[in-house]
């Protein structure tokens, strides 16, 4: 459910900068215009169910106790993972007061 609503949102987004133009083109039609209107509309209400739909499930998660791992917040949002990188093996290392 985070996977869609992130990606409905990031689809309204995207779908303001198509919208823009059209709406500028087609504003002699207000007939076309409300079409283009509503359609909006639309997505901004579907985006909505989905957030409420998002936020029920983390509540009913949350509610029985439980714990998301981070794993999967990185997942959602492609986050990288944190590799620790070795700590040096070159022997004429030295620390930076010698």
């Amino acid at each position: 459910m985070l996977i869609s609503d992130r990606a409905g949102s990031a689809a309204y987004i995207g779908a303001g900068f198509f919208f823009a133009p059209v709406l500028a083109v087609l504003s002699p039609w207000p007939a076309l215009t409300a079409v283009c209107w509503v359609t909006i509309g639309l997505a901004g209400l579907w985006l909505g169910l989905l957030g409420i739909a998002m936020a029920t499930g983390l509540a009913m998660v949350l509610r029985t106790g439980a714990e998301i791992p981070e794993d999967y917040w990185r997942s959602i949002i492609d986050y990288p993972t944190t590799v620790r990188r070795p700590a040096s093996t070159r022997r004429d290392s030295r620390p930076a007061s010698a």
